[in-house]
This record gives structure tokens, sequence and C-alpha cells, in this order.
């Protein structure tokens, strides 16, 4: 899957966005070197299809990763996909060993996950929103805003969430404002006004 990644000024190019993936270690029982990259939704029919929404940017994306592993009762458990078509924003997907619609109603709310290497690798200053969350956010003066605790579509562009304890700041994920991501060094820097 090739999904859009962000750049920032270092790289950072205007009108993209930071590709959705949620790190692993977020859920309890998740294994760290996986990716959550969607959700199991209701069951369709009597054979075992099952709704699939995509976290992926853009949705088809998600058909792209193998193998896929599902979190029912918080226990990761690698699936089959036997079968998957697009309908409208989100997939019906057929996995193997799920024939009926009883044991694809017991998948539902099940993430979807996939291991962080069958991610494709990015250009420098691209991001996945999952390497952004866990950074502290500071301005360009050195005041500390909080530390990433995800991130959230806005329409225009994604946002930062970032949280200090005190009090949740949502800040635009665009050039102009984010001057330099450090990964390294666990801190993303913002020309942001520390009392907004």
């Amino acid at each position: 899957m090739a999904e859009q990644a962000q750049r920032q000024p270092d790289g950072v190019r205007e009108g993209q966005r930071p590709s959705r993936g949620f790190p692993a270690q977020e859920l309890e029982g998740r294994d760290a070197d996986l990716v959550v990259v969607g959700r199991i939704g209701a069951a369709h029919g009597v054979r075992g299809w099952l709704r699939v929404s995509s976290f992926t940017a853009p949705p088809d994306n998600i058909l792209g990763y193998r193998p896929w592993s599902l979190n029912v009762g918080g226990a990761w458990r690698c699936v089959q996909v036997e079968a998957a078509e697009r309908r409208g924003e989100s997939f019906l997907c057929r996995f193997a060993g799920v024939a009926d619609r009883d044991a694809a109603a017991a998948l539902r709310g099940a993430l979807v996950a996939v291991p962080g290497a069958a991610l494709p690798v990015l250009d420098d200053g691209e991001y996945y929103w999952r390497d952004l969350i866990g950074l502290d956010v500071a301005t360009v003066a050195g005041t500390a805003l909080g530390r990433v605790e995800n991130l959230m579509e806005t329409g225009a562009n994604d946002a930062l969430v970032a949280r200090d304890g005190q009090r949740e700041r949502l800040i635009p994920f665009v050039s102009h404002v984010v001057r330099a991501v450090d990964l390294q060094g666990g801190v993303i820097v913002v020309d942001w006004d520390a009392n907004f």
C-alpha cells in the first residue's frame, strides 16, 4: 500500500497527509510490531462476509497489505483474506474458516493490523501517523506544548492532538506550522502560540 505521507519542513510537502497507521502498543495485548489499518464491522449476509473499514489513505491500500491479524478478545490472530471487494466507503471481506453469519458476527469490532514491515518505506521527510504518536511538541522558542496522543483529519489538513496534562491542543500538521520533525530526538518543533 502506498499510503500518502505528510512532509513538513525539512522535506514537508503542503497538501499531503501523514499516513494513517496506528502503533500497536496503544492497545492492550497488541504486538508492538503490528500497525492497525482497519476495523471489522457488521456481518454481511449469511456466508461469512464482513464489512471492513479502512484507516489507510487511500482506503484501498488496506487490501495490499498481508498478512492481516485481528484482535479478537484481546488476543491477535492471523487470518487469511479469501476475497474482498469495495462497497462504498468500506469493503466486504471473507476470511478462511469464517463460513457463516454467526462466525462473522463474532469478529465484529475487531481491529485489523499488519506487520510494520509490510508498510512501504517512506522517503525522507515523510511520516506515518504511528511515527508521530508519542513525540513531544515544542514551540520554536522551546516552550513545551505536550505529547502527541493522536492525529485527526480535519478536512483541509491533519492535526496533531497534543496533551500536556492540563490541556489539549490541536495543531495543524502543515508546513508553515510544523518546522521540524526529529524522530530520533523525539520532538516536533512548531511555530505555534503556546496560549492557543
